[in-house]
């Protein structure tokens, strides 16, 4: 899983052409599905306590760095993953972080 971010330090040789680097990963079946999220003002966080809803307006980290979208990655290992992020966009303008699914079974 790799998270998109933004990041209140980017680079200023930048592209913002994440729409090319999705089409290329999804073409060569690096890319599984991917998506942005809706504004983080929109979001809700939702938490139970003593058996009482705790519902809250907002995101539930509060931070100038927020995650903007996500993208499911198939790759051989982490160094190939770091490879299709350091191609993205947004890891010149945002932070990209990856994180492997683990098996429950």
């Amino acid at each position: 899983m790799m998270f998109v971010c933004t990041d209140s330090e980017p680079d200023e040789d930048r592209t913002d052409d994440c729409d090319t680097w999705a089409a290329e990963n999804d073409a060569a079946g690096r890319r599984v599905t991917g998506s942005a999220l809706a504004p983080v003002d929109e979001a809700v966080t939702v938490r139970m306590r003593a058996g009482e809803l705790l519902r809250t307006a907002g995101p539930f980290a509060e931070s100038k760095n927020v995650i903007v979208g996500f993208d499911i990655l198939e790759c051989a290992d982490l160094d190939e993953a770091v490879e299709v992020a350091r191609q993205h966009p947004m890891a010149r303008i945002g932070r990209l972080e990856l994180r492997h699914f683990v098996d429950l079974d």
